[in-house]
């Protein structure tokens, strides 16, 4: 996986985080239009340019510099079809070079800007960074969509701040 993720990256990337979904009939959700902002790490510890942070599930999460962010790569592992029928992901390509964006940013470029979506079959990788717009409907199949979505970042931490997942 890292010979796919090396040329995107300045430096040598390694995994940050990992995080499984399954849609299916049981477990259904919508994601609206987002953008991966934050960073998972054990501990809140003051850093410049790092904030505001927040908890999810327990686990401190701070929204970095956007520098830093651009130093990150996400790989979506399809362990299932996924499809119009199954919630695929749905991007706007190239929405990542804008930064981070605010509510009326990200209507705006929908708005200007048509969807792709991003139908894979079961074992292709997606690569895709933090900042790139995206977002998912709801399944109406009653198949499963497993996707194990790995996050890499190719810089260190300032001192003081820890990965949550990183070994």
């Amino acid at each position: 996986m890292l010979e796919l993720i090396r040329p995107h990256l300045p430096s040598e990337p390694f995994p940050v985080r990992a995080i499984y979904f399954d849609k299916s009939p049981e477990k259904n959700w919508l994601v609206p239009w987002h953008q991966d902002l934050t960073l998972a790490l054990r501990a809140r510890a003051e850093a410049p340019g790092f904030g505001p942070w927040s908890v999810k599930d327990g686990i401190p999460h701070v929204q970095p510099p956007i520098e830093l962010l651009q130093q990150m790569l996400t790989v979506r592992l399809h362990l299932d079809d996924a499809d119009e029928n199954n919630g695929a992901l749905r991007v706007l390509p190239g929405s990542h070079r804008f930064g981070r964006l605010d509510a009326p940013q990200i209507q705006a470029l929908r708005d200007e800007h048509a969807d792709f979506l991003c139908t894979a079959p079961a074992g292709d990788a997606l690569l895709m960074r933090p900042l790139l717009l995206h977002a998912s409907s709801r399944s109406n199949s009653d198949r499963h969509r497993r996707i194990l979505h790995i996050e890499y970042a190719s810089f260190p931490l300032p001192s003081g701040l820890e990965w949550n997942e990183a070994a």
